[in-house]
């Protein structure tokens, strides 16, 4: 029981984290939330594995598999989640981004020549329609357009191949501290090639108030992230899987919660929600 509970604990973490983004990002911007997070995030990973790991880890044939992983994701990745909560508010840019179950197992399919059982049929039919229910349930304060919807489901795909690559690599080296700062060390310096070279440096600028959104975002990630490993070393992939992916519910709850001045919640978006999870829970117990 104790790993199920961590397992939905991530979950929240994740979902807090969408939500304190969104908050900062009202007087800020996605360069800034973003340098904030992999700086906070490489800082505290690397200060612990000086303290307790020997660095033979880098002469690893693991190390390709996380660099070309770094390179997909968190950046890519986030940079388009995070433009989609700009675009379309936590409550529809965080189920949306949920869809990342059904992109691993079309990448299953066509490239592992998996055969998919007739439950994950089900699941892809399920995710489909919280999509159209999501992106139907245009009413509340935040405007946006049906193709915003691409940012966060281009997020949720970019994330399915670098967990791919990250799988191979962890099954060399099955140390996920190593392969978290790795990863997001390759992120953070190519988030700061990419400033440099395009002159956005002057984008970085933040006010106090969204700099402490971004802070505390950052580490309610890494706690995410955590709880997310201690989980699956504790329990069953099949049992941990589909409560991390519980995600939209706690999403949806805390942009009523905490988000109410800035989103409106309507029942078409909690019913994606629901169906949104109800898919990955059957794609990941079959």
């Amino acid at each position: 029981m104790f790993a199920e509970v961590v397992a939905i604990f991530s979950a929240m973490g994740w979902s807090g984290d969408s939500v304190l983004v969104r908050l900062g990002l009202r007087k800020s911007n996605i360069f800034a939330a973003m340098l904030v997070s992999y700086t906070v995030s490489v800082t505290c990973i690397w200060t612990y594995l000086l303290l307790t790991t020997p660095f033979d880890f880098l002469r690893s044939p693991a190390m390709p598999y996380f660099l070309v992983s770094g390179c997909l994701q968190p950046l890519f990745a986030r940079a388009l989640y995070y433009e989609a909560l700009t675009r379309m508010g936590v409550s529809r840019a965080g189920p949306l981004r949920g869809a990342e179950p059904l992109f691993a197992t079309a990448i299953a399919v066509t490239v592992l020549h998996e055969q998919p059982t007739l439950p994950v049929y089900a699941g892809t039919v399920l995710i489909v329609a919280s999509v159209w229910a999501i992106s139907l349930g245009q009413s509340g304060q935040t405007n946006w357009r049906l193709l915003d919807i691409l940012f966060p489901l281009g997020a949720a795909l970019v994330s399915a191949i670098s967990q791919s690559l990250r799988k191979q690599g962890l099954n060399i080296l099955p140390d996920p501290f190593v392969a978290t700062v790795t990863v997001t060390s390759v992120t953070l310096t190519l988030l700061i090639i990419f400033l440099l070279a395009t002159r956005r440096t002057g984008q970085l600028r933040m006010g106090p108030e969204s700099f402490r959104f971004f802070f505390i975002a950052a580490l309610v990630a890494i706690s995410a992230q955590i709880s997310n490993f201690i989980a699956l070393s504790r329990a069953d992939v099949s049992v941990i899987i589909p409560l991390l992916n519980t995600t939209p519910f706690f999403t949806v709850l805390f942009s009523a919660l905490f988000l109410r001045r800035m989103e409106t919640i309507t029942p078409r978006i909690v019913f994606g929600a629901i169906l949104m999870v109800a898919g990955v829970v059957i794609i990941t117990s079959r």
